[in-house]
């Protein structure tokens, strides 16, 4: 029985082996693959420099919601063969994981019908212990001690790395949440400025040109604040649902393997300490534990995938943002048609200081007064480029008129009436100071609704997230899925390491059940034939003894 539990034992370090080589050539299979495919792609790119860069077609997988055919259709979220095909990259993990639990419910089954049919069987034949039964007992306890430490360091890099991939992750979404937040406050700021500038020329303005100007824009300023709210509305949901995803996969990671190390020390403890029950009910514990690994690992090398698929298309997304696989989610293609309501705001004011400074020039030459004349912020058409700084040292802000009319204004003290060079009413005033607020902080706001309009906030973001997050998080995602390949392998070496034992103890309590009955008629036999032998030789004796005399 011993020769046969030693080769059980052996048995099982070679079917782990193989299970490795099987698990290694598959997994790094597909990274190599995607990996020369990289290369090869940049290859092509660097000797054919005339053409245009063209999306990456790492995404062609087989797509299991399509009868396993491939999936062309590139990186995008709202597609559902495309989160299928990405997902099913995980299939080593999701095979493994099956598998081992149909082999536990298929040896359940066996233990059962041998357990059952051994309790029937009362008559069993006489069976010797096992000389090396002391032996037998400590070294697979040896054996196993070694793969509970090698069990150990491969959880605690799994804990390590899924603790760092969820920061990482969490500090690209609060990226994105915050570029998507930023995005609809410079909307509600430029729009707050016009409704401002409406409610001033609703106040003041008389004839058809006020009005005119109240509609477009009343109408301009409903249209951003319906994609200000679009934004925020989309970044909300989206958040909620990362933020979601990402702590239940975390949190059902961490339990998993603080389990996993609970368990194979419990039953490394019960097992040298030979509590039969607990290392049975431990080995099931940890069967279905090896489960949960071996999915873990899938769900992680999927989620590898999913991370170098999405640093990709930013990738492509900074190099044309308007015709991206990322189009369908992010608002550039959308808040592009507002740049036409910016040229009009632009040429509007453009147009208004040219006809203050004609004025100005005007008045100068009537009554030869020193004004001075009003800075144009914006260059002439059709460009209308924002240019604030780029003004004559004689110019002044357009916020600043105010304070230059100040002078020339009628004082409300001389109960209306003006002193010599007052030739503006106090009510004329204070309409010229809310409209130069209201465009000033309109001009203000402008910078950021051209760079969201040009997309330029978004395009930061993702540079920040390609330069700085992208490499490490594809690492430490990585990191968590080999180490949880390694910790599954150690799991199956284990359980099975146990399982034998168990099964050997079993057999050994069986073998000790059939003898016990039978050892006290047998012993009893033996004595009866030692003493007639004995009585036989007496006889013997005494006969000699007798033809001697």
């Amino acid at each position: 029985m011993g020769s046969i539990y030693c080769t059980e034992l052996v048995a099982t370090l070679a079917f782990t082996l193989a299970l490795l080589a099987l698990t290694s050539s598959e997994a790094v299979g597909q990274t190599t693959s995607a990996t020369s495919f990289e290369l090869g792609r940049r290859l092509l790119q660097v000797e054919n420099v005339s053409e245009p860069l063209k999306q990456s077609d790492d995404t062609i997988r087989v797509d299991p919601l399509d009868s396993l055919k491939k999936y062309r259709g590139g990186y995008n979220l709202t597609n559902k063969h495309y989160w299928s095909s990405t997902i099913f990259t995980g299939i080593y993990g999701y095979a493994f994981g099956v598998l081992w639990l149909l082999v536990g419910l298929v040896y359940g089954v066996f233990l059962l019908v041998t357990t059952t049919c051994s309790k029937n069987n009362k008559s069993g034949k006489l069976r010797k212990q096992s000389p090396c039964q002391k032996q037998c007992h400590l070294w697979p306890i040896a054996l196993a001690t070694f793969f509970t430490i090698l069990a150990i360091v491969a959880s605690g890099l799994v804990l390590g790395g899924n603790a760092k991939f969820h920061s990482r992750a969490k500090t690209v979404v609060n990226i994105i949440m915050e570029t998507a937040n930023e995005a609809s406050n410079t909307i509600y700021n430029t729009t707050g400025a016009m409704k401002t500038i409406r409610d001033d020329l609703e106040a003041t303005s008389e004839g058809n040109l006020g009005t005119r100007a109240s509609v477009f824009l009343t109408s301009t300023s409903e249209k951003l604040d319906d994609e200000a709210a679009e934004i925020q509305k989309q970044a909300r949901k989206n958040r909620r649902l990362i933020d979601k995803g990402l702590k239940i996969v975390y949190i059902l990671t961490s339990v998993t393997i603080s389990l996993t190390l609970t368990a194979i020390v419990a039953l490394s403890i019960s097992g040298f300490l030979r509590l039969q029950r607990a290392v049975n009910l431990l080995i099931i514990v940890c069967w279905l534990l090896t489960v949960l690994c071996w999915l873990f690992f899938g769900m992680y090398f999927f989620i590898e995938k999913f991370s170098g698929d999405t640093c990709t298309a930013i990738e492509e997304f900074q190099r044309d943002p308007y015709n991206n696989s990322l189009s369908s989610i992010l608002p550039c293609d959308e808040l592009r048609s507002a740049k036409s309501v910016l040229v009009d705001v632009s040429g509007g004011i453009y147009d208004l200081v040219n006809q203050v400074n004609s004025n100005i020039s005007l008045l100068q030459a009537s009554d030869d007064s020193n004004l001075f004349k009003v800075c144009n912020p914006f260059s002439a058409p059709p460009e209308y480029q924002y240019q604030p700084d780029n003004c004559p040292s004689n110019t002044i802000q357009i916020g600043d008129i105010p304070q230059v009319l100040k002078v020339f204004t009628c004082s409300d003290a001389n109960n209306g009436t003006c002193k010599d060079g007052e030739f503006i009413s106090n009510s004329d005033y204070k309409t010229v100071e809310a409209y130069t607020s209201s465009i000033q902080t309109l001009l203000k706001a402008y910078p950021g609704m051209e760079s969201l309009v040009e997309c330029e906030s978004v395009k930061d973001a993702f540079s920040e997230i390609l330069l700085n997050h992208c490499k490490p998080l594809k690492k430490y995602v990585k990191m968590v899925w080999a180490a949880m390949v390694f910790l599954s392998m150690i799991m199956v070496v284990l359980v099975l390491i146990w399982t034998i034992k168990a099964h050997h103890e079993h057999r050994l309590h069986l073998a000790n059940g059939s003898v016990k009955p039978h050892s006290a008629a047998a012993n009893r036999m033996e004595l009866q034939t030692a003493k007639a032998i004995s009585d036989i030789s007496n006889l013997n004796s005494d006969v000699q003894l007798a033809i001697s005399l």
